[in-house]
């Protein structure tokens, strides 16, 4: 049993350090915060693997690093813990869907609508200062609108490109993914 946790921290740590090196090859980058890169791959993976305990651990953990490295966008603690900690804490929800049929695609999907929800709360109270404001060339004075389509902006797109990739990749590393090699 000790040999299965020490696996899994040490593959925890090994997709933590993938993902944030994934997050710093940025697709496209907003003006305040935000970006379009596969981050979340690795993690989302490591959930599937492992579970919802280990997932939660390792998703916040990736979020304390995009805290560290990538922190430049918080403005204060409430948005530290909304947009950086919970943010991406709330990954690891994507391990519930463990052992499921389909399951990785379900976690990527879940795990990425509840970023988006912790985005959304976080542009409604605290980057409502930008409203109102122009996105995607339409002046938006609703602060919901106005979060809804920027965080959605993003956090669709990262969808998206993990769930390609996954279904790209999920053939030859399916034993992976759903741990049969353990």
């Amino acid at each position: 049993m000790e040999h299965r946790k020490v696996r899994a921290l040490c593959e925890g740590a090994i997709m933590v350090a993938a993902a944030t090196a994934l997050s710093f090859l940025k697709l496209l980058e907003l003006p305040q915060g935000g970006s379009v890169c596969i981050g979340m791959l690795p993690i989302f993976i490591y959930c599937a693997r492992w579970g919802r305990k280990q997932g939660f651990i390792c998703s916040f953990a990736y979020g304390l690093l995009q805290l560290l490295l990538d922190g430049a966008y918080a403005w204060g603690p409430t948005s530290m813990l909304l947009d950086y900690l919970l943010a991406f804490g709330v990954l690891g929800v994507a391990g519930f869907f463990r052992g499921m049929r389909g399951g990785v695609f379900i976690g990527t999907v879940i795990g990425s609508v509840c970023r988006f929800i912790i985005h959304f709360i976080s542009g409604v109270t605290i980057y409502r200062i930008y409203e109102p404001t122009a996105v995607f060339n339409t002046v938006i004075a609703n602060p919901y609108i106005y979060s809804a389509a920027y965080n959605g902006s993003f956090m669709a797109i990262d969808m998206a490109l993990c769930l390609v990739i996954t279904a790209l990749i999920y053939k030859p590393m399916r034993k992976y993914i759903l741990a049969e090699d353990l």
